[in-house]
């Protein structure tokens, strides 16, 4: 979080924020952060753990089909960005799949990591608090290929004329990248290595 614009002399938007990471779930010290040291909040995040993707995606659809929406084949309620979970979702999410997040605030200054596969609310929209600029990166860790794959899969079922369809993460190429570095390395001490 790069920036924070908070608007002057505008007493009552400082208590709405609060009402928000109120109401977002957030914990004591992430609400003294705003209230006690007078940080810059500038975002609201959800972040889910990856195993319970496919219990949200049920979820969603469910909730879609009550309202009467439809669910086509070639859309996904998570990657669609369509959705934003708001407290009676989430405590409904929870009591109904046994689902629960985690709420962070992102001060001003503060990094937020996203493991791949994790839904969140920045998929669906995240709740920006204040005007605010993140600054947002992807990256492969040798941790999450798997789960990297796995993201690649389902991008490729959205429909053609889906945002994510085309294969944003480049995984393979970034294994490739990250193997022929690694041998290089190896080549380059191939003595030292051979050494007793």
């Amino acid at each position: 979080m790069v920036y924070v614009g908070i608007p002057k002399g505008q007493a009552d938007q400082e208590e709405e924020v609060l009402k928000t990471i109120q109401d977002g779930d957030s914990d004591e010290l992430t609400i003294k952060r705003f209230t006690e040291s007078r940080e810059k909040p500038g975002a609201l995040w959800h972040i889910y753990a990856a195993k319970d993707t496919e219990k949200i995606r049920e979820f969603l659809k469910k909730v879609a089909e009550e309202q009467g929406q439809e669910n086509p084949v070639d859309h996904d309620p998570i990657h669609d960005q369509s959705w934003y979970l708001d407290r009676s979702l989430r405590k409904r999410l929870h009591q109904e799949y046994g689902v629960q997040g985690w709420a962070i605030v992102q001060f001003l200054g503060d990094v937020v990591f996203i493991p791949a596969g994790a839904p969140h609310q920045a998929s669906t929209r995240v709740h920006n608090l204040y005007s605010c600029i993140k600054v947002a990166e992807d990256f492969v860790s040798p941790e999450h290929v798997k789960h990297c794959f796995w993201l690649t899969q389902e991008f490729r079922y959205l429909s053609h004329t889906h945002t994510n369809h085309e294969d944003k993460l480049q995984v393979k190429n970034v294994i490739y990248h990250a193997v022929k570095d690694a041998v290089g390395i190896l080549r380059a001490n191939e003595s030292s290595l051979s050494r007793p």
